[in-house]
Protein backbone atom coordinates (compact mmCIF):
# COMPACT_ATOMS: atom_id res chain seq x y z
CA UNK A 1 0.00 0.00 0.00
CA UNK A 2 1.21 3.58 -0.40
CA UNK A 3 2.23 5.67 2.14
CA UNK A 4 2.04 9.26 2.75
CA UNK A 5 4.56 10.85 4.11
CA UNK A 6 4.59 14.43 6.49
CA UNK A 7 7.88 16.19 7.24
CA UNK A 8 7.59 18.17 10.70
CA UNK A 9 10.75 20.52 11.82
CA UNK A 10 10.07 21.69 15.79
CA UNK A 11 10.97 25.35 15.70
CA UNK A 12 9.82 25.98 19.57
CA UNK A 13 12.96 26.96 21.73
CA UNK A 14 11.41 25.07 24.56
CA UNK A 15 11.19 21.10 24.56
CA UNK A 16 8.39 19.47 24.49
CA UNK A 17 7.17 15.56 24.46
CA UNK A 18 7.00 14.25 21.05
CA UNK A 19 3.63 12.96 21.48
CA UNK A 20 1.61 16.15 23.46
CA UNK A 21 3.66 18.24 20.33
CA UNK A 22 2.22 16.15 17.48
CA UNK A 23 -1.57 16.45 19.37
CA UNK A 24 -1.10 20.03 19.77
CA UNK A 25 -0.74 20.23 16.13
CA UNK A 26 -4.50 18.65 15.41
CA UNK A 27 -3.56 17.37 12.30
CA UNK A 28 -6.56 15.01 10.39
CA UNK A 29 -4.58 12.97 10.01
CA UNK A 30 -3.35 11.97 13.61
CA UNK A 31 -6.73 12.06 14.84
CA UNK A 32 -6.65 10.55 18.39
CA UNK A 33 -3.47 10.65 20.43
CA UNK A 34 -3.75 6.55 21.02
CA UNK A 35 -3.30 6.86 16.84
CA UNK A 36 -0.06 8.82 17.46
CA UNK A 37 1.18 6.43 20.01
CA UNK A 38 0.67 3.53 17.93
CA UNK A 39 2.35 5.37 15.35
CA UNK A 40 5.39 5.74 17.53
CA UNK A 41 4.69 2.38 18.39
CA UNK A 42 5.20 1.14 15.00
CA UNK A 43 8.11 2.84 13.86
CA UNK A 44 6.19 5.14 11.61
CA UNK A 45 7.29 8.33 13.65
CA UNK A 46 10.80 8.67 13.71
CA UNK A 47 12.74 11.58 14.89
CA UNK A 48 15.84 12.59 13.51
CA UNK A 49 15.56 9.31 11.05
CA UNK A 50 15.65 7.61 14.77
CA UNK A 51 12.93 5.33 15.84
CA UNK A 52 12.03 7.48 19.50
CA UNK A 53 9.19 6.65 22.57
CA UNK A 54 6.58 8.91 22.82
CA UNK A 55 8.08 10.85 25.87
CA UNK A 56 10.99 11.67 23.50
CA UNK A 57 11.52 15.38 24.44
CA UNK A 58 11.46 17.73 21.15
CA UNK A 59 14.78 20.03 21.04
CA UNK A 60 14.88 23.52 18.40
CA UNK A 61 15.03 22.10 14.88
CA UNK A 62 14.51 18.52 15.44
CA UNK A 63 12.85 16.61 12.27
CA UNK A 64 10.16 14.41 12.53
CA UNK A 65 8.90 12.43 9.90
CA UNK A 66 5.82 10.33 9.82
CA UNK A 67 5.19 7.55 7.18
CA UNK A 68 1.04 6.88 7.11
CA UNK A 69 -0.51 4.43 5.31
CA UNK A 70 -3.09 5.95 2.82
CA UNK A 71 -6.55 6.06 3.71
CA UNK A 72 -8.76 2.49 2.99
CA UNK A 73 -11.15 2.50 0.81
CA UNK A 74 -14.44 3.83 2.96
CA UNK A 75 -17.64 2.27 2.36
CA UNK A 76 -19.02 4.74 0.18
CA UNK A 77 -22.64 5.11 2.08
CA UNK A 78 -25.54 7.52 0.69
CA UNK A 79 -26.68 10.26 3.54
CA UNK A 80 -29.51 11.87 3.49
CA UNK A 81 -27.51 15.67 4.37
CA UNK A 82 -29.64 18.61 3.33
CA UNK A 83 -28.02 20.15 0.07
CA UNK A 84 -28.74 23.74 -1.43
CA UNK A 85 -28.62 22.86 -5.71
CA UNK A 86 -28.23 26.26 -7.18
CA UNK A 87 -27.59 24.59 -10.65
CA UNK A 88 -28.58 21.35 -12.36
CA UNK A 89 -28.69 19.67 -15.41
CA UNK A 90 -28.04 16.04 -16.88
CA UNK A 91 -23.56 16.61 -17.05
CA UNK A 92 -22.97 18.45 -14.05
CA UNK A 93 -24.34 20.55 -11.16
CA UNK A 94 -23.81 23.19 -8.59
CA UNK A 95 -23.78 23.19 -5.24
CA UNK A 96 -24.02 25.80 -2.54
CA UNK A 97 -22.24 24.06 0.37
CA UNK A 98 -22.49 24.82 4.04
CA UNK A 99 -19.32 25.78 6.27
CA UNK A 100 -18.47 23.15 8.12
CA UNK A 101 -18.63 20.40 5.64
CA UNK A 102 -15.93 18.22 4.54
CA UNK A 103 -15.93 17.76 0.78
CA UNK A 104 -14.89 13.94 0.62
CA UNK A 105 -13.72 11.28 3.75
CA UNK A 106 -10.49 11.26 4.71
CA UNK A 107 -8.81 10.56 8.20
CA UNK A 108 -10.97 10.82 11.14
CA UNK A 109 -13.79 11.80 9.04
CA UNK A 110 -15.52 8.46 7.15
CA UNK A 111 -18.68 9.79 6.58
CA UNK A 112 -21.13 13.11 7.22
CA UNK A 113 -19.39 14.39 3.82
CA UNK A 114 -20.00 16.08 0.60
CA UNK A 115 -19.22 13.20 -1.04
CA UNK A 116 -22.19 11.33 1.27
CA UNK A 117 -24.39 13.99 0.75
CA UNK A 118 -24.03 13.84 -3.43
CA UNK A 119 -24.22 9.64 -3.11
CA UNK A 120 -27.81 10.39 -1.34
CA UNK A 121 -29.41 13.26 -3.54
CA UNK A 122 -27.94 11.94 -7.11
CA UNK A 123 -27.41 8.12 -6.37
CA UNK A 124 -25.92 6.86 -9.39
CA UNK A 125 -25.70 9.92 -11.92
CA UNK A 126 -22.64 10.74 -10.77
CA UNK A 127 -18.98 11.09 -12.56
CA UNK A 128 -16.55 8.06 -11.20
CA UNK A 129 -14.45 10.99 -10.17
CA UNK A 130 -10.79 10.75 -9.88
CA UNK A 131 -10.89 7.58 -7.41
CA UNK A 132 -13.03 5.28 -5.57
CA UNK A 133 -13.79 7.93 -2.09
CA UNK A 134 -14.15 11.12 -4.39
CA UNK A 135 -16.90 10.13 -7.22
CA UNK A 136 -18.13 13.38 -8.87
CA UNK A 137 -15.95 16.06 -7.17
CA UNK A 138 -14.12 17.62 -9.50
CA UNK A 139 -12.32 20.40 -7.00
CA UNK A 140 -12.68 20.92 -3.30
CA UNK A 141 -13.59 23.90 -0.88
CA UNK A 142 -12.08 23.92 3.07
CA UNK A 143 -13.92 22.87 5.59
CA UNK A 144 -15.19 26.22 6.86
CA UNK A 145 -15.05 27.66 3.56
CA UNK A 146 -19.05 28.03 1.95
CA UNK A 147 -20.16 28.50 -1.32
CA UNK A 148 -20.32 26.99 -4.76
CA UNK A 149 -18.76 24.11 -5.51
CA UNK A 150 -19.18 22.28 -9.03
CA UNK A 151 -20.26 17.86 -9.14
CA UNK A 152 -19.78 15.95 -12.21
CA UNK A 153 -22.37 13.51 -12.80
CA UNK A 154 -20.86 12.12 -15.73
CA UNK A 155 -17.31 10.92 -16.88
CA UNK A 156 -17.06 13.63 -19.81
CA UNK A 157 -18.05 16.29 -17.96
CA UNK A 158 -15.59 15.42 -15.20
CA UNK A 159 -12.66 14.69 -18.15
CA UNK A 160 -13.68 18.74 -19.52
CA UNK A 161 -14.02 20.55 -16.32
CA UNK A 162 -10.17 18.89 -15.30
CA UNK A 163 -9.03 20.32 -18.31
CA UNK A 164 -10.87 23.63 -17.87
CA UNK A 165 -9.48 24.19 -14.31
CA UNK A 166 -5.78 23.28 -15.58
CA UNK A 167 -6.57 26.00 -18.32
CA UNK A 168 -7.76 28.42 -15.98
CA UNK A 169 -11.21 28.56 -17.67
CA UNK A 170 -13.52 28.27 -14.72
CA UNK A 171 -13.51 31.80 -12.81
CA UNK A 172 -13.88 31.67 -8.98
CA UNK A 173 -14.72 34.68 -7.17
CA UNK A 174 -15.10 34.60 -3.21
CA UNK A 175 -16.36 37.19 -0.50
CA UNK A 176 -13.95 37.42 2.30
CA UNK A 177 -13.84 39.79 5.38
CA UNK A 178 -10.20 40.66 6.79
CA UNK A 179 -9.07 41.90 10.13
CA UNK A 180 -7.58 44.70 9.32
CA UNK A 181 -8.15 46.65 5.88
CA UNK A 182 -5.82 46.07 2.78
CA UNK A 183 -3.70 48.55 1.29
CA UNK A 184 -3.88 49.57 -1.11
CA UNK A 185 -7.11 49.05 -1.14
CA UNK A 186 -7.17 47.18 -4.74
CA UNK A 187 -4.63 45.10 -5.98
CA UNK A 188 -3.25 41.55 -6.82
CA UNK A 189 -1.05 39.51 -4.69
CA UNK A 190 1.42 37.30 -6.17
CA UNK A 191 3.72 34.91 -4.00
CA UNK A 192 4.49 31.16 -4.37
CA UNK A 193 3.09 28.92 -1.38
CA UNK A 194 3.90 25.60 0.36
CA UNK A 195 3.52 23.48 3.05
CA UNK A 196 4.84 24.88 6.30
CA UNK A 197 7.48 22.88 7.50
CA UNK A 198 6.62 23.37 11.50
CA UNK A 199 2.83 22.74 11.12
CA UNK A 200 1.91 20.37 8.22
CA UNK A 201 -1.94 21.78 8.54
CA UNK A 202 -0.61 25.06 7.37
CA UNK A 203 0.58 26.38 4.13
CA UNK A 204 2.72 29.38 4.10
CA UNK A 205 4.85 31.68 1.50
CA UNK A 206 8.00 30.39 0.43
CA UNK A 207 10.41 30.61 -2.43
CA UNK A 208 10.05 26.62 -2.70
CA UNK A 209 6.44 26.77 -3.16
CA UNK A 210 3.77 26.93 -6.08
CA UNK A 211 2.87 30.10 -8.21
CA UNK A 212 -0.34 31.64 -7.02
CA UNK A 213 -2.33 35.08 -8.00
CA UNK A 214 -5.31 36.67 -6.71
CA UNK A 215 -7.23 40.12 -7.10
CA UNK A 216 -8.73 41.99 -4.73
CA UNK A 217 -10.88 44.32 -4.32
CA UNK A 218 -12.29 46.35 -1.03
CA UNK A 219 -16.12 47.02 -1.38
CA UNK A 220 -16.59 47.81 1.94
CA UNK A 221 -14.27 49.14 4.85
CA UNK A 222 -15.25 49.49 8.48
CA UNK A 223 -12.56 50.36 11.43
CA UNK A 224 -10.02 47.49 11.90
CA UNK A 225 -11.86 45.33 9.05
CA UNK A 226 -12.96 45.25 5.69
CA UNK A 227 -15.15 43.39 3.13
CA UNK A 228 -13.22 42.06 0.04
CA UNK A 229 -13.72 40.25 -3.29
CA UNK A 230 -11.37 38.20 -4.85
CA UNK A 231 -10.72 36.53 -7.71
CA UNK A 232 -8.54 33.76 -8.55
CA UNK A 233 -6.02 32.70 -11.33
CA UNK A 234 -4.90 30.23 -9.65
CA UNK A 235 -5.86 27.44 -7.40
CA UNK A 236 -3.78 26.77 -4.71
CA UNK A 237 -4.34 25.09 -0.95
CA UNK A 238 -5.86 27.63 1.47
CA UNK A 239 -4.46 30.44 -1.29
CA UNK A 240 -6.71 33.18 -0.01
CA UNK A 241 -6.61 32.52 3.50
CA UNK A 242 -2.43 32.59 3.07
CA UNK A 243 -1.79 35.39 0.56
CA UNK A 244 -3.86 37.85 3.02
CA UNK A 245 -2.58 36.82 6.37
CA UNK A 246 1.26 37.37 4.29
CA UNK A 247 -0.21 40.92 4.20
CA UNK A 248 -0.99 41.19 7.39
CA UNK A 249 -5.61 41.55 7.10
CA UNK A 250 -5.77 37.91 7.56
CA UNK A 251 -9.27 36.59 7.17
CA UNK A 252 -11.80 37.02 10.58
CA UNK A 253 -12.41 33.77 12.38
CA UNK A 254 -9.98 31.74 10.57
CA UNK A 255 -7.86 30.51 14.01
CA UNK A 256 -5.07 28.37 11.69
CA UNK A 257 -3.70 31.42 10.14
CA UNK A 258 -5.31 34.28 12.57
CA UNK A 259 -5.92 34.57 16.54
CA UNK A 260 -8.69 36.08 18.63
CA UNK A 261 -5.36 37.80 20.15
CA UNK A 262 -4.66 39.62 16.77
CA UNK A 263 -7.99 40.46 16.61
CA UNK A 264 -8.16 42.29 19.94
CA UNK A 265 -5.24 43.70 19.31
CA UNK A 266 -7.22 46.00 16.40
CA UNK A 267 -10.26 47.36 18.46
CA UNK A 268 -10.41 49.05 21.57
CA UNK A 269 -10.14 47.34 24.96
CA UNK A 270 -14.09 47.83 25.72
CA UNK A 271 -14.92 45.98 21.88
CA UNK A 272 -13.06 43.21 22.99
CA UNK A 273 -15.56 41.33 24.86
CA UNK A 274 -18.15 41.73 21.94
CA UNK A 275 -15.31 40.12 19.24
CA UNK A 276 -15.45 37.31 21.64
CA UNK A 277 -18.58 36.65 21.49
CA UNK A 278 -18.53 36.93 17.36
CA UNK A 279 -15.98 34.52 17.43
CA UNK A 280 -17.14 31.63 19.96
CA UNK A 281 -20.93 32.01 18.74
CA UNK A 282 -21.65 33.27 15.76
CA UNK A 283 -18.59 33.17 13.19
CA UNK A 284 -16.99 29.33 13.94
CA UNK A 285 -14.92 29.42 10.86
CA UNK A 286 -12.90 31.88 8.81
CA UNK A 287 -14.79 34.69 7.05
CA UNK A 288 -14.49 32.96 3.17
CA UNK A 289 -17.20 32.43 1.02
CA UNK A 290 -17.09 30.82 -2.48
CA UNK A 291 -19.60 33.71 -3.80
CA UNK A 292 -19.46 33.55 -7.80
CA UNK A 293 -18.95 31.01 -11.06
CA UNK A 294 -17.89 31.38 -14.03
CA UNK A 295 -17.45 29.11 -17.22
CA UNK A 296 -18.63 28.19 -20.36
CA UNK A 297 -20.57 24.62 -20.14
CA UNK A 298 -18.48 21.65 -21.59
CA UNK A 299 -20.96 19.89 -23.10
CA UNK A 300 -23.68 22.35 -24.19
CA UNK A 301 -21.37 25.29 -23.93
CA UNK A 302 -23.48 27.93 -22.47
CA UNK A 303 -22.07 30.55 -20.58
CA UNK A 304 -22.78 29.70 -16.87
CA UNK A 305 -22.79 32.91 -14.34
CA UNK A 306 -23.55 31.46 -11.01
CA UNK A 307 -23.80 33.47 -7.63
CA UNK A 308 -24.41 31.92 -3.82
CA UNK A 309 -26.23 33.96 -1.61
CA UNK A 310 -24.55 34.42 1.54
CA UNK A 311 -24.97 32.15 4.80
CA UNK A 312 -26.38 33.36 7.92
CA UNK A 313 -22.92 33.24 9.68
CA UNK A 314 -21.73 35.45 7.30
CA UNK A 315 -24.32 38.09 7.28
CA UNK A 316 -24.76 38.01 10.67
CA UNK A 317 -20.73 39.41 11.11
CA UNK A 318 -21.44 42.04 8.24
CA UNK A 319 -24.74 43.71 10.28
CA UNK A 320 -22.22 43.37 13.97
CA UNK A 321 -19.53 45.41 11.69
CA UNK A 322 -22.03 47.72 10.67
CA UNK A 323 -23.42 48.28 14.26
CA UNK A 324 -20.01 48.76 16.21
CA UNK A 325 -17.50 49.55 13.60
CA UNK A 326 -19.39 51.76 10.67
CA UNK A 327 -17.49 54.71 9.31
CA UNK A 328 -20.59 55.51 6.78
CA UNK A 329 -23.67 55.64 8.68
CA UNK A 330 -25.24 56.44 5.34
CA UNK A 331 -24.15 52.93 3.85
CA UNK A 332 -25.87 51.45 1.24
CA UNK A 333 -27.95 47.76 2.05
CA UNK A 334 -25.44 44.46 1.13
CA UNK A 335 -27.88 43.49 -1.81
CA UNK A 336 -27.23 47.19 -3.76
CA UNK A 337 -23.54 46.28 -2.79
CA UNK A 338 -23.14 42.78 -3.95
CA UNK A 339 -25.15 43.54 -7.47
CA UNK A 340 -22.93 46.69 -7.80
CA UNK A 341 -19.84 44.72 -7.10
CA UNK A 342 -20.85 41.73 -10.41
CA UNK A 343 -18.54 43.99 -12.47
CA UNK A 344 -14.66 43.79 -11.55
Amino acid sequence: MNQQKIRIVYEGDDTIRLDKHLANLRLQELHSRSFIESLISEDRILVNNIPVKKSYLLAKNDEISLKLPEPPDYDMKPEDIPLEVVYEDEHLAVINKAAGMIVHPGHGNPDGTLVNAILYRFGSNLSSGRDANRPGIVHRLDRGTSGLIIIAKTDRAQTELNHMFARRQIHKTYLAITSGIPDPFEGSIECHIGRSLSNPRQMCVTTAGKWSLSHYKTIKYYHYFALVKVKLETGRMHQIRVQFAHRHVPLLGDLLYNTRRQVHSLMPQNMKRKATDLLANHLMRQALHSWRLEFVHPITEEKLDIFAPLPEDFLYTLNWLDKYFSIDTDSKPYNMIFEENKQW
